[in-house]
């Protein structure tokens, strides 16, 4: 779990910039979505990766395409 949890953060990372205390935030939060998934039984590194980068993109915004700055123009 941690291995898949030290994965997601360093992708997003590359991802996005942000400060030191709201990577320290994301991976609190990162965290506690993979320990639950764990708990109910997933336990592929991979589809925990996956699932935890979608968690933070959904967190901040950025899947939603008006946030990302799409405007149907």
């Amino acid at each position: 779990m941690e291995a898949a949890i030290d994965r997601i953060m360093l992708t997003y990372d590359l991802l996005v910039n942000r400060s030191a205390a709201a990577s320290t935030e994301a991976r609190a939060k990162v965290t506690d979505y993979v320990s639950t998934l764990f708990a109910a039984g997933e336990k592929d590194p991979h589809r925990l990766t996956v699932c935890g980068l979608t968690y933070l993109r959904e967190l901040d915004g950025s899947t939603n395409p008006v946030k990302a700055g799409f405007t149907g123009l």
